[in-house]
């Protein structure tokens, strides 16, 4: 089994409170003082009291097209994604030139050359690594890229992969439009990025993590982890749900209110099905690593599964801290859980995302000693 032996989220350095947001934004996408005032309401109740940005928030004013947001995300984002890396592979106690494998995932802009060669000449990269960039995950993209680079890691146990996730999701916020998914989005998605290290079971980290049999809740470590199965889920039928209608102002988010129920409807059997074969239940999993989609989205996953609240409490700090960081969410709630579990060594752990499909990507992992 492959290993994840860093995760490391980095946030932009402009950040706002929630109101602050919500008082320049609001008079962008909603001019129109009855539906301001349900912007308000909504930006409210989005379980999110901080944001971070990537530009300073008065220069949203004069974004208004997609090749002037396209050209902020390839330079400010691939400089987010490099210093993700470059904290993961000092955590991990690697150096560039150990990387074999780079999966790089985004869906809030488009880069080509990508966004993995973008980040090789950054962070100085050998020139035979191995390279997949991903756009169109969507949310699922963290979770997602995980489960492709443990297969991956599958065929090629000694290799070094290198996960990394960028999403820009202020860019993407469309003036003038005051339809409900733009309201809700304005008020919940932020910006950020996040790099996780894996490696194959054959790589001496991965061996060394097998070693730690005793979990030290004062260790400063944050805790590896065993990817042990994944599995994909798509729902039929829900192609229109979730994801971008394209403009020549950007990306305008397509949202459905109905996508806390599909989960309540369908995650009970996905989840059952990934566990049985490992001969587990939900009961039997103590640590819980859930997509901070947003309020509705996280009671949903813990109504469905039967969770206490206690389970879902890392996604529910992520989300006020940051917002729904869109791939990069299920990353920083990871590092969370990473750094703060106190569950048995060997215990197991199941992680989820959600995105365009409807996509429901599942990893189940299990925890190592500090």
């Amino acid at each position: 089994m492959s290993c994840v032996v860093a995760v490391e989220p980095v946030l932009p350095g402009h950040v706002y409170a929630q109101e602050a947001i919500t008082e320049v934004v609001g008079p962008l996408v909603a001019p129109d003082p009855g539906r301001a005032a349900l912007l308000r309401r909504l930006h409210g109740s989005a379980g999110v009291d901080h944001r971070h940005l990537v530009l300073p928030l008065e220069e949203y004013a004069g974004l208004r097209s997609l090749g002037a947001t396209n050209a902020v995300f390839v330079r400010e984002g691939a400089a987010l994604a490099e210093r993700a890396c470059r904290r993961a592979l000092t955590a991990a106690g690697l150096e560039p030139g150990d990387v074999d494998h780079v999966f790089a995932t985004s869906v809030t802009g488009v880069a080509a050359p990508s966004l993995d060669v973008l980040l090789s000449e950054r962070l100085g990269l050998r020139g035979d690594v191995r390279r997949t960039p991903s756009f169109g995950l969507g949310c699922a993209g963290g979770a997602g890229g995980l489960a492709r680079v443990h297969d991956h890691l599958l065929g090629h146990p000694r290799d070094v992969a290198l996960l990394v996730s960028v999403e820009l999701c202020s860019l993407t916020l469309q003036h003038d439009d005051d339809s409900m998914a733009n309201l809700v989005a304005s008020g919940l998605f932020g910006d950020g990025a996040a790099a996780v290290v894996v490696v194959g079971s054959g790589h001496p980290l991965a061996r060394a993590a097998r070693a730690r049999t005793v979990a030290d809740p004062s260790a400063a470590r944050p805790r590896p982890a065993r990817l042990v199965d994944t599995r994909s889920h798509l729902y039929p039928g829900t192609t229109e749900a979730l994801g971008w209608e394209v403009r020549d102002s950007g990306f305008a988010i397509v949202l459905s209110a109905g996508l806390p129920d599909l989960l309540r409807a369908h995650l009970p059997a996905d989840v059952k099905g990934l566990l049985v074969e490992h001969g587990l239940t939900p009961a039997e999993v103590p640590t819980w690593v859930v997509h901070a989609g947003g309020p509705k989205v996280i009671d949903a996953v813990r109504d469905a599964l039967g969770l206490p609240e206690a389970a879902v409490r890392e996604s529910r700090a992520s989300l006020a801290c940051a917002g729904n960081l869109s791939s990069s969410s299920v990353l920083d709630v990871l590092a969370r859980t990473l750094a703060r579990s106190e569950a048995p060594p060997g215990s197991p752990a199941v992680l989820m995302a959600f995105g365009p499909g409807v996509a429901c990507e599942l990893v189940l992992l299990r925890l190592e000693g500090r």
